[in-house]
């Protein structure tokens, strides 16, 4: 039996520190300090994700680059009653044709229209810095020449190729 005594007490000894190297049991801890896991860890060193907008824009955008037809926005129709509701240069009522436009390009927009027995008024346009709803037009210029030192030095590259702005 001598020699069973040393086993047992190697056993026991290896058991102990085999134990004491793993600590206690996790459910066995103490509950005061969170150990974070590594999941925690990568997302709070993720940037966070952008905020949705409640209300998407509807404006579309337009390259300042060239013209392209702005399809409705703005349409011809509120071109002609920004015209007439800040200018004199169209009677307030009779039926007035848009001949050519708008042609959008950036913000800007180039129309031509003709009101009976006139001749045609060139209108450069663009949409109010606060808003690019097409009903907020500003007038920049109209006229037979629209290439004023404004148009010139501020349009787009676009607005300028369809007024002839060379």
């Amino acid at each position: 039996m001598p020699r069973i005594r040393p086993l047992v007490v190697a056993a026991t000894a290896a058991a102990t520190l085999l134990a004491a190297g793993c600590g206690k049991p996790p459910d066995l801890r103490e509950q005061g300090v969170p150990v974070p896991s590594p999941s925690v860890l990568a997302e709070s060193t993720r940037p966070p994700l952008p905020q949705a907008t409640t209300t998407p824009s509807t404006a579309p955008t337009f390259s300042e680059s060239y013209y392209v037809a702005c399809l409705g926005n703005p349409s011809g129709d509120q071109v002609v009653a920004t015209l007439r509701a800040k200018t004199k240069l169209l009677p307030k009522s009779g039926t007035i044709s848009v001949t050519m436009g708008p042609l959008c390009s950036g913000t800007w927009q180039y129309t031509i229209v003709q009101a009976p027995g006139k001749d045609a008024l060139v209108v450069v346009t663009k949409a109010a810095a606060t808003t690019a709803a097409p009903a907020a037009l500003q007038i920049v210029t109209a006229g037979s020449d629209v290439c004023t030192i404004t148009v010139r030095t501020q349009a787009p590259a676009g607005l300028l190729a369809a007024a002839r702005c060379s």
